[in-house]
């Protein structure tokens, strides 16, 4: 009797934690990573790798050549505070080098001083995939990028035909640089990110130009893709729906808004997607991933990698006054410059 009992108890207890075992197992797919808190992504590192480097991790010494030889802004890193060119008290003649480039000096940009560390790893880009670093643009995509916002920027000269034609970023729609993404990635400045975490969304507040994502979480994959928005509500970030699979939050993103391709430095056409993927590496970084797959612009997908690094805070509102004052003046010079021409015909 004793022995049977015995036996009824061990075959319970082995039973127990089988069941146990199977439920931590499902438990630890669905491991929801802490992300919240405050974290910045600056670095000097570029999406694509530089032309004379040939692999993605480099030494501290070989990170150091790099940073030395990156331009900030369009300009080498140490003529960002080199005097202007132009007359003193003159504004530089429009479409000069100084124009745009000297837009800003030292004092208005933080765009890091290294190259991104990525699990203690300095970074030469943030591609991954292809090994080569670089984005497989197809030779013939098919769908053309009219981009235009660089050389606006560089010689200040662009299409001011009414307030449509002006740039997302100088109208104060989204921030510029990619810096809420899909594809999050530094700039300039305003690289802080906040992240907040409920049961049922994931809240990503980005400093530059206050944008938000706001992300819904569901059980799995498949619930994420059966609960997409209607293809009419072409959100600027696109269609986010997200999900926890094996300690990582899992981001898939469709329907971006067409017109942030030619401004993006992840061009994307309505039909792509992106899938980023978040990971709590240490208490203070986590690792970002995203992929970007489009048949319409790129040979194969490809994949870039970067982290964020625990920083304090607070995070300051960006106010985006600029876009808000000069576009009347933008506008209005715009036509008294077509109003001169006509009267000299």
């Amino acid at each position: 009797m004793k022995t049977a009992l015995s036996l009824t108890l061990k075959s319970a207890t082995v039973g127990l934690s089988l069941a146990i075992a199977s439920t931590m197992g499902v438990a630890q797919s669905n491991e929801r990573p802490d992300l919240e808190g405050l974290w910045t992504n600056a670095s000097l590192t570029n999406l694509q790798r530089p032309q004379n480097v040939d692999k993605l991790v480099v030494t501290p010494e070989e990170a150091a050549q790099i940073v030395a030889n990156t331009s900030v802004a369009g300009l080498p890193i140490n003529e960002v505070d080199a005097p202007e060119a132009s007359t003193p008290g003159q504004a530089p003649p429009a479409g000069s080098f100084d124009f745009g480039l000297r837009g800003y000096n030292d004092f208005w940009i933080d765009p890091g001083s290294n190259l991104a560390l990525v699990k203690g790893e300095f970074r030469s880009s943030y591609i991954i995939d292809p090994p080569e670093g670089r984005i497989p643009r197809l030779e013939e995509p098919k769908v053309r990028i009219q981009r235009s916002f660089g050389a606006r920027y560089v010689t200040g000269e662009g299409n001011a035909d009414g307030p449509e034609a002006l740039p997302l970023a100088e109208r104060c729609f989204i921030g510029f640089g990619n810096t809420a993404g899909p594809g999050m990635m530094g700039t300039l400045y305003n690289s802080t990110y906040q992240f907040v975490q409920t049961d049922d969304y994931v809240v990503i507040l980005v400093e530059m130009n206050h944008d938000a994502r706001i992300i819904p979480i569901y059980d799995n994959a498949a619930e994420a893709r059966a609960n997409t928005r209607p293809e009419e509500l072409d959100q600027w970030f696109g269609d986010s729906r997200g999900w926890y699979e094996d300690g990582w939050l899992v981001v898939e993103t469709v329907n971006i808004n067409p017109q942030q391709m030619a401004e993006s430095s992840v061009p994307i056409t309505q039909s792509g997607k992106i899938t980023e993927r978040f990971m709590r590496y240490s208490d203070t970084e986590i690792v970002y991933q995203f992929t970007v797959d489009d048949d319409n612009l790129y040979s194969q997908p490809w994949t870039a990698e970067l982290s964020y690094h625990a920083t304090e805070g607070p995070m300051y509102e960006y106010a985006c006054h600029e876009g808000n004052y000069a576009m009347p003046g933008i506008l209005a010079g715009a036509r008294r410059l077509e109003a001169e021409q006509a009267a000299n015909q």
